[in-house]
């Protein structure tokens, strides 16, 4: 099937509808629809949070009449099962479409290509792949999550010149400027949660909140590792629950007595295995898919960066460079541990770009 400049036009209309849900419809994908006919906009629509109307429903909703006929831009396959809502591709097939452009096959096992077979099999002209590297970049957690049932992992750290994270004292307040602080912020915003260590916990007494204007409040996870139930029932994670859920991973051997004081505090416990005397990273990011969590936020400390690295479960970095040298053998660094042996055999990005914020400079990059 031919695609054509309008085609392209129409579908980056579709996924600037989009664009708008980022962050706000996990454990489903964003997704965005336009439908055109006689080179008129007659619907459009996006799919705004999980358990309510697809993108291409609210379209058609729009379209009405108008929808026979029509062209519908649509940025990833429709459904075909029943889940909180009705099969998508059923509807799509009995009001008249005349053709369907489609940006991508929806990576669902449930889903893949059975739902352009169905448009195809009620007369719908289908053309795929229009602008499908923008589906991989707007929904690469949920590409990785459905697949895998594992969450997205990304992986952030803000760092002095010479990698450390802080001073020797353990001063980290503020390495870096006011718009990387705001950009860390809106990575915060676009996950399903945030994973620290214990250790960050107890030197910073965070809150592990997004804290920006404009944030649409969702289903929001703060996760610690602490696999000695070090975490004080006073905590000011623990003080207001509508801030998220608190979820505290910890060992079997850790006490139950003090597993019962964080969970009247509000936090639920989950006890998964150890190995050499460390929470096992694997078994977490097991948990949180049983719990639909498609996404998570790495920020730290170091231990937990360097764990999360050295086995090869992060899928994106984005590390801020402050331009100051701060110093000092005590003073924590980014990634702990033996490092490796050979350069052949470090952890390297792909895909990168590099940008400033302020006199900052920032890594974005794959792995």
């Amino acid at each position: 099937m031919i695609k054509s400049a309008l085609d392209v036009s129409l579908m980056e209309m579709a996924y600037s509808l989009a664009e708008k849900a980022r962050g706000q419809t996990s454990p489903n994908p964003c997704v965005g629809a336009v439908i055109v006919k006689q080179d008129k906009i007659v619907g459009w629509g996006y799919h705004q949070a999980a358990g309510k109307p697809h993108a291409e429903i609210i379209a058609l909703e729009r379209a009405g009449k108008e929808a026979q006929g029509a062209t519908l831009y649509l940025t990833l396959e429709p459904c075909v099962h029943w889940g909180k809502t009705p099969p998508c591709a059923d509807r799509l097939a009995t009001v008249g479409l005349k053709r369907a452009v489609i940006s991508t096959y929806d990576p669902n096992p449930v889903v893949y290509r059975k739902g352009v077979a169905r448009l195809k099999a009620a007369g719908v002209e289908v053309v795929t792949g229009v602008l499908a590297e923008k589906q991989a970049r707007l929904n690469e957690a949920y590409n990785k999550y459905i697949v895998s049932q594992v969450p997205y992992v990304t992986l952030k750290a803000a760092v002095s010149l010479d990698g450390k994270m802080a001073t020797s004292a353990g001063r980290s307040r503020w390495l870096t400027s006011a718009e990387s602080r705001q950009l860390a912020q809106r990575l915060r915003a676009e996950q399903d949660g945030i994973m620290v260590g214990i250790k960050t916990v107890l030197t910073d007494d965070p809150r592990l909140t997004v804290r920006l204007e404009n944030f649409v409040k969702k289903r929001w996870f703060r996760i610690v590792l602490d696999s000695s139930l070090c975490l004080p029932p006073a905590a000011r994670l623990l003080k207001n629950p509508d801030e998220g859920k608190v979820l505290i991973f910890t060992g079997y051997k850790s006490s139950n007595e003090k597993a019962k004081r964080l969970e009247e505090r509000g936090a639920e416990v989950i006890r998964i295995p150890e190995k050499k005397g460390y929470l096992s990273l694997a078994a977490v990011l097991q948990e949180l898919g049983k719990r639909e969590i498609a996404s998570v936020l790495v920020e730290g400390g170091p231990r937990l960066l360097t764990s999360c690295l050295e086995q090869k479960l992060v899928d994106k970095v984005f590390i801020f460079i402050s331009p100051q040298f701060i110093g000092g053998e005590k003073a924590p660094t980014m990634f702990e541990g033996q490092g490796v042996s050979r350069l052949s055999r470090a952890a390297r990005l792909k895909s990168i770009r590099t940008f400033r914020l302020n006199n900052d400079l920032i890594v974005e990059g794959y792995f």
